[in-house]
């Protein structure tokens, strides 16, 4: 049985707290909802960041930290790699997309993969944000299918850890 609830918040490193709330609350339009500096008299280890929340329509949240005093390589990010999605519905999916390319913001699709059709932004510290919309063909897949699935990768990857 599943016993954890809902997903609260996934963070990420941040370059700049102000470009980054100017893309998650002024372009995809999530509330910015709190935001505190964390210091070492509350970690009991040396730190000083800025921990920032933005807010979804289920009250689940992307979080980020701003830390300039240690360093963290930020690189474009592959969707392959990582990357975040968010569900819409199919009209806001065609007026994103239609804003994103008019604001200039990397963007990419409509792309239908199936069960869900999205289409994929950059966001300012390099990561690759999704908007999805479920398809009318269903997502699920009995365990069955989903172990010959595995079953077919493993046949096919290489041996070699990587």
């Amino acid at each position: 049985m599943i016993k954890i609830k809902k997903l609260h918040h996934s963070a990420y490193r941040c370059k700049n707290t102000h470009k980054t709330k100017e893309f998650y609350v002024n372009f995809l339009g999530l509330k910015f909802t709190k935001a505190f500096i964390i210091e070492t008299t509350k970690t009991k280890r040396k730190t000083k960041v800025l921990h920032s929340f933005y807010s979804l329509k289920d009250n689940s949240a992307i979080a980020f930290f701003e830390d300039p005093f240690s360093p963290f390589k930020f690189k474009k990010q592959r969707d392959f790699d990582l990357h975040i999605a968010f569900e819409v519905n199919l009209k806001d999916l065609k007026s994103y997309y239609e804003k994103g390319i008019k604001l200039g913001i990397e963007t990419r699709g409509i792309i239908d993969h199936g069960f869900i059709k999205s289409i994929y932004f950059r966001d300012p510290n390099g990561y690759v944000i999704e908007l999805t919309t479920p398809s009318n063909k269903s997502s699920k897949q009995s365990e069955k299918d989903l172990k010959k699935v595995l079953e077919k990768w493993d046949s096919i990857k290489p041996l070699t850890e990587y």
